[in-house]
């Protein structure tokens, strides 16, 4: 079964680049014409992000009572969003993929599952931190428009429904049972009138449940600590945005620190917001608009843009699919 899921996953990763392939063949001839040694150095940058964003796990894990090194949680996260890619489930998928890591390497199974949805609310906490940054760039420049301010209010109702349920469920397993409950009588209303059986499990969501709570429990500081890892994801996107400083500097295309943050606001935003996985197609659509907004040439935009996604898209999907494999490879027997 672990064998078919694996098989399943690399094929859904083939068809994603299958089906993008027009767009990765336009990249590549992109990355011909820009300068090799910037290009590089954007990938180092991603390496960076690879192992902060590892980092920013760690601080959440110790938070939890569970100790695990940088360079593991960064090759489990890597594996996770290659998951989340070829699988889109709203982040579920790299969750149950750090559940699954977590039982066995003989840690609490629940711990994990938190640490994983506590990582999706802060690392949105720290984006909004960027993104508010990023709005009053555009305010003062009159480029904000009822599109942006729209989008920003979805993400902001998506962090504060994740932030509602983890507290629903720091406060009460009960009461989180319930609420999750509903949620999947609800999604079993829909499915049934397209076919018989139920789609969610009520008796599971309810274990699920005891699960966050009993995570919760393992809480060994203050959750004021949790500006720690926030700050963590502050750090994940300031590196994001350098990679975006080398994409305009491979073209030598000029550019001020706030085209920096309200060009990769926009961007980052479009890709959580977008309805396919990690914005493929709309963020290459959108940010090149984005940036013409903010004084950029329309060609250089794009070719900035192609150059940023081909290193935060397309370089992370490929080592997360070399991560995946490699962990499935070292899978034995889990630990009870």
């Amino acid at each position: 079964m672990n064998k078919l899921f694996v098989f399943v996953a690399l094929f859904l990763g083939v068809v994603v680049v299958m089906f993008s392939f027009g767009e990765l063949e336009t990249i590549l001839r992109t990355l011909q014409s820009a300068h090799l040694g910037f290009f590089l150095l954007a990938l180092l940058i991603q390496i960076g992000w690879f192992i902060s964003s590892g980092r920013m796990y760690q601080s959440i894990f110790r938070l939890l009572g569970v100790q695990e090194d940088v360079f593991t949680l960064s090759r489990i996260a890597t594996a996770a969003n290659f998951i989340n890619v070829v699988a889109p489930t709203a982040g579920a998928g790299g969750v149950a993929l750090f559940a699954s890591e977590a039982h066995r390497r003989g840690h609490p199974t629940g711990k994990v599952t938190v640490a994983a949805a506590l990582f999706l609310l802060l690392d949105q906490v720290a984006f909004l931190v960027i993104l508010a940054l990023g709005l009053i760039i555009l305010t003062r420049r009159n480029d904000l428009n009822v599109g942006e301010i729209s989008a920003s209010f979805f993400l902001l109702a998506i962090a504060v429904t994740y932030a509602t349920v983890l507290y629903v469920g720091y406060r009460s397993a009960e009461k989180l049972g319930d609420l999750l409950a509903k949620f999947a009588r609800g999604i079993n209303w829909v499915v049934r009138r397209f076919r018989k059986e139920n789609y969610l499990s009520e008796a599971r969501a309810h274990e699920f449940a005891r699960e966050i709570a009993d995570g919760f429990s393992g809480l060994t500081e203050k959750p004021s600590s949790l500006f720690r890892p926030v700050l963590w994801g502050i750090f994940d996107k300031g590196l994001l945005m350098l990679v975006l400083t080398c994409s305009f500097l491979a073209f030598e295309v000029p550019f001020s620190a706030g085209t920096i943050i309200a060009g990769f606001s926009m961007a980052y935003l479009f890709l959580i917001v977008s309805p396919t996985p990690s914005g493929i197609g709309i963020v290459e659509g959108l940010m090149p608009v984005a940036l013409t907004s903010l004084n950029v040439n329309w060609s250089q935009s794009v070719v900035i843009t192609l150059l940023y996604r081909a290193v935060t898209f397309w370089f992370p999907l490929g080592v997360g699919a070399w991560a995946f494999r490699t962990l499935h490879a070292e899978r034995g027997d889990p630990v009870d």
